[in-house]
């Protein structure tokens, strides 16, 4: 069976998140029966991300088996015909080997969360940025962002239902960047936590609105507890945006 990878974009407002689930359509599902109704086959995807309830992907990664071969321009066309009006969109398909694995195979994971930071309502940017209506310094965001950079237990930043077996992570990139009333937070790393990121943007916020200071929030990560979080952000604002792989994956 040719295994295929997909990228994907989608916006993640409509969905219960990535990963299939019982109350609600998910992502996965969606494409899962778009490539049902195209080729016949049942088989599950597996994706790079397991993408929560209004998170939205332009760089998802996904691995499908497929029974046929398939010319990735064609198997891309025909799946985006399958997969309207949702708002998904399978933006390339590759062969790829059998050893390529969407999500042990990544080596690192990219977000992007976004703020808007205005006093106006959100009205091209609803549902796809945080608006955070009181002033934030993003400069100072920024350096405290630097102090949460290297080897951590996140216990502190972690969804207090997450799954994952240790809460040790290294975060290679956090960097907080203003253009205008836009706050762009870009973070790196080869796995994160559940919510992680929007609980340590949510953190970021208060540094940024002078709730917190940067000793604040250090002392915070040194905590290891999850009751000394700040708030955690909405899903609106975050986007993955791109997932490496350590070499391409030829096709067998």
């Amino acid at each position: 069976m040719p295994r295929y990878k997909l990228i994907i974009e989608y916006d993640g407002a409509p969905f219960v998140g990535w990963q299939r689930q019982a109350n609600g359509l998910a992502v996965q599902e969606a494409i899962e029966t778009a490539l049902h109704a195209l080729t016949g086959d049942r088989g599950a995807i597996r994706g790079a991300g397991r993408t929560d309830a209004g998170v939205h992907a332009r760089g998802q990664v996904a691995h499908a088996d497929l029974t046929k071969d398939w010319r990735p321009d064609v198997l891309r066309d025909a799946l985006n015909a399958y997969l309207r009006p949702r708002p998904v969109a399978i933006l390339a398909a590759e062969r790829v080997a059998h050893s390529f694995d969407a999500r042990f195979s990544a080596v690192r994971r990219h977000y992007l969360y976004k703020i808007t930071n205005r006093r106006a309502p959100l009205t091209l940017e609803a549902g796809q940025s945080w608006l955070v209506k009181r002033r934030l310094d993003a400069g100072a965001m920024h350096e405290a962002a630097q102090m949460l950079l290297g080897y951590h237990d996140f216990t502190t930043f972690r969804d207090s239902e997450c799954q994952a077996q240790s809460p040790l992570r290294t975060l290679e990139r956090f960097d907080v960047m203003r253009t205008h009333e836009e706050i762009h937070i870009f973070a790196a790393a080869r796995s994160f936590l559940h919510s992680q990121v929007r609980s340590m943007v949510g953190s970021l916020e208060h540094v940024g609105s002078g709730k917190w200071s940067i000793h604040d929030l250090v002392a915070a990560l040194e905590a290891r507890d999850r009751r000394r979080c700040g708030m955690v952000a909405p899903p609106d604002g975050l986007y993955l945006m791109q997932v490496d792989y350590a070499d391409e994956n030829p096709a067998d």
